[in-house]
């Protein structure tokens, strides 16, 4: 449900700007706030869950994620659907580590093992089929409430996983002895809300001095937190993960990967929608090969990992890759173009991603130690959504900022540019991870 509204926002954004008078600023803030949000509590909340205990955090999540639902599809206005997306992001994570940390507690050992095999594709899935979801609900228009039942549907599954987790999950009390670094937390969240706040701010109403000095804040808050990094007791990064060469190469590609899948699918969305005067339900369609191409390759993946070992993620990146130089082209090409031409070039930018998304994770904690895994696990996770609210704010900033002068077909194509080049220092970086699944990297 968490991971389904973390992209509903893709194919629904330009519907719900003009409903509520947000204009692009809106677009930016609404898949950058979930992200932001969940990404910083990602960090915290296994570690609330182990204090607290499991059964409570995962029940405060999924009342909060319910309420935060109804706030988002009642919305009058910009400022109340930005702030209930914040809230959904906050409580959808504390959701996510619970549910894993429960799995561990309660499975047979052989069981563990298949259980989590099914976790991870079934979030990539959500992920991808979100948009397509999002169109057709908007476009059955329930009860004439049009992009809002992509939100209040969320209150109809909440009640139900309510009831059922309050009935089923067992109790945990948690260790009350187990510290938490608040005010790294905190550090890490000012460092987020002001370099969204000034790329936003900048892109719709020029790089002024309120801009630029929320950046600078940002990069203060930056500083500060790797500051308490190394100076906490308990920080909510292990230095121990830092010195792991694989696990640091894995972090910095992950920051950079998923900042650039998350603006893209974004940029691709409102761009089919505004660029090419696509419906919400037709926006969404045309999204549905990439969601196909990622499952696909998902498949694949397990049976060519031993073999080719890292260099899955290069032929995902140069597939990737190719996808984008057929969509640039296509474009280009703007006068005599179709929505549905441009199916291949997006299936195949789907099928490169699903080399990528996984591997990345598995080789970056692939020698990680046991008792440090959990710890480098919620450090990747939220830094795939800290990561993927930057790249969408960034590329929505520069897609817009183009616009204006240029217009979209203008925009997108140097939006392509940026992300192939991207696309580029990844491979670069790629090549610092472990040659093999598990290989030692210090």
């Amino acid at each position: 449900m968490d991971m389904l509204d973390l992209t509903v926002t893709n194919i629904a954004a330009p519907s719900i700007s003009q409903t509520l008078s947000g204009g692009q600023m809106l677009m930016q803030w609404l898949g950058a706030a979930y992200a932001l949000a969940m990404g910083v509590f990602l960090i915290i909340g296994g570690r609330l869950g182990d204090k607290y205990g499991q059964r409570k955090l995962f029940l405060i999540g999924i009342a909060g994620f319910t309420v935060s639902s109804l706030s988002c599809g009642l919305s009058l206005n910009p400022t109340m659907i930005i702030i209930s997306r914040l809230a959904q992001g906050a409580f959808g994570a504390m959701m996510i580590p619970q549910g894993m940390a429960i799995m561990a507690e309660n499975f047979p050992r052989d069981m563990l093992t298949k259980a989590f095999a099914f976790f991870g594709p079934i979030i990539s899935i959500s992920m991808v089929l979100g948009p397509i979801f999002a169109g057709f609900l908007i476009n059955a228009d329930i009860l004439h409430t049009g992009w809002r039942s992509i939100f209040l549907i969320n209150v109809f599954l909440g009640v139900i996983g309510f009831i059922i987790a309050y009935r089923v999950l067992p109790k945990n009390n948690g260790d009350r002895s187990i510290n938490l670094d608040w005010l790294g937390s905190g550090f890490l969240g000012g460092m987020m809300l002001f370099l969204l706040y000034g790329l936003i701010e900048g892109s719709n109403n020029g790089w002024s001095t309120i801009s630029l000095f929320s950046i600078g804040m940002g990069i203060l808050f930056l500083c500060l937190f790797s500051w308490r990094q190394t100076t906490a007791t308990h920080p909510l990064i292990k230095p121990s993960l830092l010195k792991n060469r694989g696990f640091t190469a894995g972090l910095t590609l992950g920051l950079v990967y998923f900042a650039v899948v998350s603006g893209l699918n974004y940029i691709i969305s409102i761009f089919l929608q505004l660029g090419l005067g696509a419906s919400p339900f037709e926006a969404s369609l045309e999204m549905s090969p990439l969601a196909i191409g990622v499952i696909i390759s998902s498949i694949i993946v397990p049976k060519l990992i031993n073999k080719l070992g890292r260099e899955v993620i290069s032929i995902g990146l140069l597939t990737t890759a190719v996808g984008l130089f057929l969509f640039y082209i296509l474009i280009n090409q703007a006068a005599t173009i179709t929505l549905w031409s441009l199916f291949p070039s997006i299936f195949i930018i789907g099928f490169g991603m699903g080399f990528c998304i996984g591997t990345l994770f598995d080789f970056a904690i692939g020698d990680i130690s046991p008792d440090e895994a959990g710890s480098a696990s919620g450090s990747l996770s939220a830094a795939q959504q800290l990561s993927g609210s930057i790249g969408i704010a960034a590329m929505t900033s520069v897609f817009f900022l183009s616009t204006k002068s240029e217009g979209f077909v203008y925009s997108m194509l140097q939006n392509l540019i940026l992300i192939i080049v991207a696309m580029a220092v990844c491979f670069a970086i790629v090549r610092f991870l472990p040659k093999k699944r598990g290989e030692a990297q210090h």
